[in-house]
């Protein structure tokens, strides 16, 4: 499986989550439940800011 991680700052809260950048399911901020990243079936579509790059495969 070829991917990359990425910490996401959540637009709400401001609380900064490590997310899969090809999620196969919704990812929920782990601080208010904000959605932050939503499957498309290849790249998930980030809702939060991509603050860095943490892995790439």
């Amino acid at each position: 499986m070829t991917g990359g991680f990425f910490k996401v700052e959540c637009p709400d809260c401001e609380n900064e989550q490590i997310v899969f950048g090809k999620a196969s399911s919704e990812v929920a901020c782990a601080v208010c439940g904000t959605t932050l990243a939503r499957p498309t079936g290849g790249e998930a579509e980030f809702t939060g800011e991509v603050v860095e790059t943490v892995e790439a495969r």
